[in-house]
């Protein structure tokens, strides 16, 4: 075995050892059992009571700028529509095994990555070291007050800070928040819905992480503190009150 191989598999015994411990503790967040649902080409979650919520994805799809809607248009117009839906699909690839590896690292499963996966893990792992008390991976959170659902990436602690944990990948550095575009009203979406049921869940969430995978470089690291975290839970039930009284439900 080679001594990278060797030295995963101690951080991945490692990992199983920590979320067993965390499997008793009376903070894990509960996993909901949810129908996702598609009505006009939008996203729905369908709770275990029936109430259907639009998902974090869909507002923020159906409430983009218009600036940011010519951004993505004027690109796809320069690259060519086969080869953006070739590139998007490709992202959308990866995204998807990045997160499942991660999943599985932060469950303590065993599993072997995949040859096209492997340079985003090797990016984000180190990171992942300084993620521990793991309380919920991949589950869905409701705000019934705003009206949207979602399924967040994790809550965990980074460096002893109770958060939410957002996992990314990219080609190359973003560089700035602002190139982030809108992951920061994401991981402020899914703060929201944590602090929702803050009395049931037991924590409240005031700083978030977004992380984002690039191969052969270290993962860039975005973190937030709670001022920053205010301005954008302020924006993004902007954005949800948008989504409502356009009516955008109903859209296609």
């Amino acid at each position: 075995m080679r001594e990278s191989q060797r030295s995963s598999a101690t951080r991945r015994n490692k990992s199983k050892r920590i979320y067993k411990l965390m499997s008793s503790d009376p903070q894990l967040l509960p996993r909901y059992s949810i129908k996702q649902v598609r009505e006009n080409g939008k996203q729905y979650y369908v709770d275990n009571q029936g109430a259907k919520l639009p998902s974090v994805t869909t507002i923020l799809n159906a409430t983009k700028p218009q600036e940011d809607r010519e951004r993505l248009f004027n690109w796809r117009q320069r690259v060519g529509v086969a080869e953006a839906n070739q590139i998007s699909g490709a992202a959308s690839r990866r995204g998807t095994g990045t997160h499942k590896q991660i999943q599985r690292y932060l469950e303590g499963k065993e599993a072997p990555c995949s040859d096209a996966i492997l340079p985003y893990w090797q990016s984000i792992e180190p990171v992942l070291q300084d993620v521990g008390n793991v309380r919920l991976v991949e589950g869905t959170v409701f705000n019934y007050d705003l009206g949207y659902a979602g399924i967040v990436d994790c809550v965990a602690s980074f460096r002893g800070i109770p958060c939410i944990c957002e996992w990314k990948t990219a080609d190359k550095p973003k560089g700035s928040v602002e190139r982030l575009y809108d992951y920061p009203l994401q991981i402020a979406a899914y703060s929201s819905a944590v602090n929702h049921h803050y009395q049931a869940y037991g924590i409240k969430l005031e700083h978030a992480l977004i992380v984002v995978a690039i191969p052969e470089m270290p993962a860039e690291v975005f973190w937030f503190e709670p001022e920053a975290m205010q301005t954008y839970c302020k924006q993004w039930e902007e954005r949800v009150t948008a989504f409502w009284k356009s009516g955008s439900r109903g859209k296609s």
